[in-house]
C-alpha cells in the first residue's frame, strides 16, 4: 500500500500536477467570464441582453455536454495504456481549442458561422478537460503516501481555483486598462491566445513524468496474466458492470459542489452586475480573492481527511452548511455592498473547499485499480453536464422567470440533497489499498469487506 516516493519527487509531481490543471481550468473557465460579460454580444447580438446572455451560457454548457465523452475516452485509456498519455492529449486538446477561440471572428464578421463554429470549438474543450482530470488527479493519490493520500488529490483540486482566479485576473486587468469598446472589440481574445502554453506543458509531461507506480504494477501483473491481471480489454464497460453503484454515487457527490463553483465564478458575475447593480470590476475582485482563498482552505481540508480518518464525514457536512447557507449567500449578495459581498463569496467558497478538497483522494478510494480512471472519471464527468455546466444557465432562467433570488438558492438546496443522499451511502474506504484490483476486491470474505 505504500508508494515510497521520495518527497523531492512528490514535490515535483506535485507542481506539474497542478501547473498543468491550473492552465486546463484556465482555458476552460475564462469562457465562462467571457460567457458573462460578453459573448451575448459578440455572437448573438440580435438577442435582447436577457436572452443574449442565456444564449452564451448555453454555449457554456455545451462544453459540460462534451466532457462525459472526454472522460469515457481518457479512463478507456488511462486504465488500459496508463494515467500519463490521456492527460499529455487532454491538455495539447484544450491549448489548441482556446487558441481557436482566440482568433474565432464574431456575428458581425461571418454572421450564423460565428456561433456555430464557438459551439464546435466549445466541444471540443469539453473533451479535453473531461479527460484531464481523472489523469491528473490518479498523478498524484496514486503516487502520494497513503497517510498523506488526502493532502495530496486536493493539489489538484486547487488547479480549478488557482485556474479561475487567473482568468478573473486577466479579465479585471483588461477591464482596467481598456475601454468598454477596447475589451468588447478584441480585449476579450487575448486570455485565450495563451492557449498554446498548455501544448508546450504538454510537451514536458510526457517526457519528464513518469507514470504512476500503482499503473507499473497493473502492467507487470498483466504480462503475468491477462486473465487475472489488472489491466483488461475494456475497462470501461468493467467500470460500469462492477461498479455502476460507485460511479452513481460519484456522480451524485459531485452535484452541489459543481453546481456552487460555477454559479460563485461564472453566474454571481452576470447577476451581481446585472440584478444588484454592482460594476463589472467589484464583483470580480471579490470572486477572485473569495476564491483565491482555496489555495489554502483546500489543502487544510484534504490533509484534515487524513488526521480524521475519514473522507466522507467532511463531505457530508460541508454538503450540509451548503444547503444552510444558500439564502444567506444570496441575502449578504443582493446588499450590493462590496464587504458583505465578498464575505458570503468567501463563506462559499470556504464551505465549498469542505468537499472539494478531499473529492479526489474520495474518488480514488472508491474503485479498484484497473478501473480507477474509467469509474473516476465517469462520476465526476456525467456530474459536471447536469450540475456545473447547466447551473449559469439555470440561474439566469431561474432570475428571468422569478425575477429574485430565492429561486436560486433553492436550486442550491436541492443539489446539496442530491449531494447528501450520494455521500452518505458511499462505503468509507480510508486509506484503501490503491493496488488492489477488481478480482482481488471481489475474492475477499464479506467479513472484511468495506
Amino acid at each position: 500500500m505504500t508508494q515510497h516516493v521520495p518527497p523531492a519527487k512528490m514535490g515535483r509531481l506535485a507542481v506539474a500536477a497542478v501547473f498543468s490543471t491550473t492552465l486546463e481550468w484556465f482555458d476552460f473557465l475564462i469562457y465562462a467570464t467571457a460567457a458573462a460579460l460578453v459573448f451575448g454580444h459578440q455572437f448573438f447580438p440580435s438577442a435582447s441582453p436577457m436572452a443574449g446572455t442565456l444564449a452564451s451560457f448555453a454555449t457554456f454548457a455545451v462544453g459540460f455536454v462534451a466532457r462525459p465523452l472526454g472522460g469515457i475516452i481518457a479512463g478507456h485509456v488511462g486504465d488500459r495504456l496508463g494515467r500519463k498519455p490521456p492527460l499529455v492529449a487532454a491538455m495539447i486538446l484544450m491549448g489548441v481549442a482556446t487558441f481557436a477561440i482566440g482568433i474565432l471572428p464574431g456575428y458581425a464578421t461571418i454572421g450564423a458561422w460565428a456561433p456555430i463554429l464557438l459551439v464546435v470549438i466549445r466541444m471540443v474543450q469539453g473533451l479535453g478537460v473531461g479527460a484531464q482530470w481523472g489523469g491528473a488527479a490518479l498523478l498524484l493519490t496514486e503516487h502520494a503516501p497513503v497517510e498523506r493520500r488526502g493532502f495530496y488529490g486536493s493539489l489538484v483540486q486547487t488547479g480549478a481555483i488557482l485556474g479561475a482566479v487567473a482568468g478573473n485576473l486577466f479579465f479585471v486587468v483588461l477591464n482596467t486598462f481598456l475601454s468598454d469598446a477596447q475589451f468588447t472589440s478584441w480585449g476579450w481574445r487575448i486570455p485565450f491566445l495563451s492557449g498554446f502554453i498548455l501544448v508546450l506543458i504538454g510537451g514536458y509531461i510526457q517526457l519528464k513524468v513518469e507514470d504512476t507506480p500503482v499503473f507499473r504494477e497493473l502492467q507487470r501483473k498483466s504480462a503475468d496474466s491477462r486473465r487475472d491481471a489488472g489491466v483488461r480489454k475494456a475497462p470501461l464497460l468493467e467500470a460500469v458492470r462492477l461498479h455502476w453503484r460507485q460511479i452513481l454515487q460519484a456522480t451524485g457527490a459531485f452535484f452541489v459542489v459543481n453546481a456552487v463553483f460555477y454559479i460563485l465564478i461564472s453566474g454571481m458575475l452576470s447577476y451581481a452586475v446585472s440584478h444588484v447593480g454592482m460594476s463589472r470590476n467589484a464583483i470580480l475582485w471579490c470572486a477572485m480573492i473569495a476564491g483565491l482563498t482555496q489555495v489554502v482552505t483546500m489543502p487544510f481540508f484534504g490533509g484534515l481527511t487524513d488526521r480524521l480518518g475519514s473522507r466522507r464525514k467532511l463531505y457530508l457536512t460541508g454538503t450540509v452548511l451548503m444547503g444552510l447557507f444558500a439564502f444567506p449567500l444570496f441575502w449578504l449578495v443582493d446588499t450590493g455592498s462590496v464587504p458583505l459581498v465578498f464575505l458570503g463569496l468567501l463563506i462559499a467558497f470556504t464551505i465549498h473547499a469542505t468537499m472539494y478538497g478531499p473529492q479526489a483522494a474520495l474518488y480514488a478510494e472508491m474503485f479498484p485499480a484497473d478501473v480507477r480512471y474509467s469509474g473516476a472519471s465517469l462520476g465526476y464527468q456525467f456530474a459536471s453536464v447536469f450540475a456545473g455546466g447547466l447551473a449559469p444557465f439555470i440561474m439566469t432562467a431561474l432570475l428571468a422567470a422569478t425575477h429574485s433570488s430565492w429561486s436560486i438558492a433553492l436550486y442550491i438546496v436541492g443539489t446539496a440533497v442530491i449531494t447528501f443522499v450520494a455521500v452518505v451511502t458511499i462505503k468509507e474506504r480510508f486509506r484503501r489499498n490503491l493496488y488492489e484490483t477488481s478480482e482481488a476486491e471481489a475474492a475477499r470474505p464479506a467479513a472484511v469487506s468495506d
